[in-house]
C-alpha cells in the first residue's frame, strides 16, 4: 500500500470490526492477513467508492483479500454483482458459518427438520451466502425479493458462461434452498416465479381484437364457476381460434363476421393439421373437446347480450365426431398380483404406499394426490379413509384395509418428513407428491413386474372389475368410486356380464353333449395331482361359482364382516374365533391375524 494513502475513520473502524470478528470466530490475525484488508480498504478509497471500480480491479481486490472480502459479503457490508462467483473461487459458505453462526444454527435446524442430507446442507448453506453477497440480507432474514433476486442472478451468471450446464445444476440447487427455506417460513411459496408473462397473457396479441376482447371477458366470468383445469382448456381453444381466424381468415374482426364455412374449414383443419409435439393430427376426442367450447361460447355470449354476437346458429350437434366407447383396459387377476408383489418388494416406501394405495381403493390419481394427513378416521373398530373432493365435486369415505392402514401408520410414523410446511400425505423429495412422480412409481413397478405399461386409473378399473367378479353389489361399487349414478358404474357390468356368460356356457354345454360325451375311468387313474387339484377346486366353491384367486394372494373379503361396526360377538364364541385367528397366523396372514387378536383382546377384557 503507497504511504501516502491514509485510511478514513470509517475504513479503520472496519478493519478492526474485520480483525474482532476473525479472534471472536478462534481464526489467526497475522500481519498479512490484516495487511491485505487495509489493502483491499486503500483500494476503495482511492477509487471513490466500490460501485466505481472497474470490474477487472474488483476482482483484483478480491482475489488478494479473500478472507476479508467474504467477511464484508457474508455479513451483508458488501454487495457484489453475481457474475463474480464465476470467476474468482470463493469459499463464501464456509465465511458464512465463521461470522454469521447464530444463522448457521438455525439453518442446520430448519434442514434437519425436513431430513435434507449433510451433504446437501452444505451446499445449500453456500447458495443462501451467494444471496447474501448479492443482497446484502443475512442469511437467517432472506425473503421471497431477495431469494427470487439473488437466485436467478446466480442462475444467469452461472448459464452466461462457456458452460450451461452449470447453470442447470447451480438451480437445481437453488431450487432445494427454496423447499427448504419455505418449510422454514422464510418464503411464501416452494414454487420458482414465471420470469416471463404466461401464454394465456401474451397468446392474444395476433387475435383480431374484436374476438379477443369477447373470449377474454367470456373466461373471465366462467373462471368464477368452473374449476381452474377446465378454464385452463376452454382459454387455450378459443385463443387458438382466434389464431387460426387471425392466420386464415384476417377478415373476420369480431364474432358477427363468422359464417358457417370458417367454421367448416376449422374442423378440417384440426382434422388434417399435425400438431407439433405429437406429430399427427388431434384424436376425435380433442376435436369434440373444442368444439364443445367454441359452441357453448357462442350461446352464452348471444344469451348474455354481449356486443356482435353470431348472427346465426354456427356449430350443431351434428358437428361433434362420434366418440367410440371402449371397455376401461384393467389388469387381470396374475397381472395384478404381479404388480404388488413388484410393489412390495419396493426399497422405496413412498413407492410402496402409492401403488397399494390405487390398488386397494380405486382412487383416482387427483384423489391420490390431494389426500391429506388426517385422512384416515376410526368409526367404530374399523378404519376408514376419507377421499377428498375429486372429479365429481364430491367426498366420500371408504373402507381401509388392515395392511394398507399399517402401511399408512409406517409412513406417517417413520418416513414423511416431520417438519414441511404442508398438510398433504405423501411428500417426496420435501414437496407434496406430483403426477409424473406417480407415473414414474407405476412405470418402474411395472417394468419390473413385466407386464407393460400401467396407469393410475387402470388400477381403478382393476379393482372395480375385480370387485363386480366376485359379486360385489352396483350400489356397493359407485359408492367404492365415488360415482354419482349407477350408469357410470354399468360400464363394469360389461366387462363382467354373468347372465350373458350363463346363457353361453349353457348351450354350449347343450351343444358340446350332441357331439362328445365324457369318457369314463376307473377310481384308480385318479392320481395325486388331480386329487389335490380336485380338493383345491371344492376348497374354493362358493355358492353361485368358485373363487379363482391365486393361492399366493390373501383373501380381502374372509375377515370382512369382523371389520364391520355391526359386527357383535360374545364369549361364546371365543373357540371359533381362536380358531380362526390361528388359522390365519398358519398362513400368514398380518392383517387378518391381527383382527381376531383385536376380538379376543376385547372378549377378555370384557370377561374380566
Amino acid at each position: 500500500m503507497p504511504a501516502a494513502v491514509v485510511l478514513s475513520d470509517e475504513h479503520v473502524d472496519l478493519v478492526v470490526a474485520y480483525e474482532g470478528a476473525m479472534r471472536a470466530a478462534g481464526r489467526k490475525t497475522g500481519r498479512s492477513t490484516m495487511q491485505a484488508a487495509r489493502s483491499f480498504c486503500a483500494k476503495l478509497e482511492r477509487s471513490g467508492g466500490w460501485e466505481e471500480m472497474t470490474r477487472d480491479r474488483q476482482l483484483d481486490a478480491i482475489c488478494k483479500a479473500r478472507s476479508f472480502a467474504s467477511w464484508l459479503m457474508v455479513t451483508g457490508q458488501l454487495t457484489v454483482d453475481a457474475d463474480v462467483f464465476g470467476r474468482v473461487w470463493l469459499k463464501l459458505g464456509t465465511a458464512a458459518r465463521v461470522f454469521c453462526p447464530d444463522a448457521y444454527g438455525w439453518f442446520v435446524e430448519a434442514c434437519q427438520q425436513i431430513g435434507v442430507r449433510e451433504l446437501d446442507v452444505t451446499t445449500q448453506w453456500n447458495s443462501l451466502a451467494m444471496i447474501t453477497a448479492v443482497t446484502g440480507v443475512s442469511p437467517d432474514r432472506v425473503g421471497d425479493d431477495e431469494f427470487n433476486r439473488g437466485s436467478q442472478a446466480v442462475i444467469d451468471a452461472y448459464a452466461a458462461r462457456d458452460k450451461p450446464e452449470s447453470g442447470r445444476n447451480t438451480a437445481s440447487i437453488f431450487h432445494r434452498l427454496r423447499l427448504t427455506l419455505f418449510h422454514a417460513g422464510r418464503l411464501s411459496t416452494f414454487r420458482r416465479p414465471q420470469r416471463r408473462l404466461p401464454v394465456s397473457v401474451t397468446g392474444w396479441a395476433v387475435v383480431a381484437p374484436g374476438f379477443a376482447e369477447a373470449a377474454r371477458r367470456y373466461v373471465e366470468q366462467v373462471t368464477l364457476s368452473l374449476r381452474p383445469a377446465t378454464i385452463s382448456h376452454i382459454e387455450h381453444d378459443l385463443r387458438e381460434f382466434g389464431t387460426w381466424l387471425a392466420e386464415h381468415h384476417p377478415e373476420v374482426s369480431n364474432c358477427a363476421d363468422l359464417e358457417r364455412l370458417h367454421i367448416e374449414h376449422y374442423k378440417n383443419w384440426l382434422a388434417t393439421t399435425a400438431r407439433p409435439r405429437i406429430g399427427k393430427p388431434l384424436n376425435r376426442i380433442s376435436i369434440k373437446n373444442r368444439l364443445i367450447n367454441l359452441h357453448c361460447f357462442f350461446d352464452r355470449i348471444t344469451d348474455w347480450g354481449y356486443p356482435n354476437p353470431p348472427q346465426r346458429p354456427l356449430i350443431f350437434i351434428g358437428d361433434f365426431p362420434i366418440i367410440d366407447k371402449p371397455l376401461p383396459r384393467f389388469l387381470d387377476d396374475p397381472a395384478a398380483a404381479k404388480l404388488l408383489r413388484a410393489a412390495r418388494a419396493d426399497t422405496d416406501p413412498l413407492a410402496r404406499l402409492v401403488t397399494e394405495l390405487l390398488a386397494r381403493t380405486g382412487m383416482r390419481r387427483g384423489e391420490l394426490l390431494a389426500l391429506t394427513v388426517d385422512a384416515v378416521v376410526q368409526i367404530g373398530s374399523a378404519f376408514w379413509l376419507r377421499i377428498p373432493v375429486g372429479k365429481l365435486h364430491n367426498d366420500r369415505y371408504i373402507p381401509l384395509h388392515p395392511q394398507l392402514k399399517e402401511l399408512l401408520d409406517d409412513w406417517m410414523t417413520e418416513h414423511r418428513p416431520t417438519g414441511v410446511r404442508s398438510d398433504r400425505l405423501l411428500i417426496d423429495r420435501n414437496r407434496p407428491l406430483t403426477a409424473r412422480r406417480v407415473a414414474e412409481i407405476l412405470h418402474d413397478q411395472a417394468t419390473t413386474a413385466g407386464i407393460g405399461h400401467v396407469t393410475a386409473h387402470q388400477l381403478r378399473h382393476t379393482l372395480a372389475t375385480q370387485a363386480i367378479n366376485r359379486g360385489m353389489s352396483l350400489d356397493a361399487i359407485a359408492a367404492l368410486l365415488g360415482h354419482k349414478t349407477l350408469a357410470m358404474t354399468m360400464v363394469y357390468a360389461r366387462i363382467a356380464d354373468k347372465t350373458v356368460a350363463d346363457e353361453y356356457f349353457a348351450v354350449t354345454e347343450k351343444v358340446e353333449a350332441l357331439y362328445d360325451q365324457p369318457r369314463r375311468l376307473d377310481a384308480d387313474d385318479e392320481g395325486t395331482e388331480m386329487r389335490r387339484l380336485r380338493a383345491e377346486m371344492h376348497r374354493r366353491m362358493l355358492g353361485n361359482g368358485y373363487c379363482a384367486r391365486p393361492v399366493e394372494m390373501d383373501c380381502h373379503f374372509e375377515s370382512i364382516c369382523e371389520s364391520c361396526t355391526f359386527f357383535i360377538t360374545t364369549i361364546d364364541f371365543r373357540p371359533t374365533l381362536q380358531r380362526q385367528r390361528d388359522d390365519a397366523a398358519d398362513k400368514g396372514q398380518i392383517g387378518r391375524q391381527k383382527i381376531f387378536d383385536g376380538l379376543l383382546a376385547r372378549l377378555d377384557h370384557h370377561a374380566s
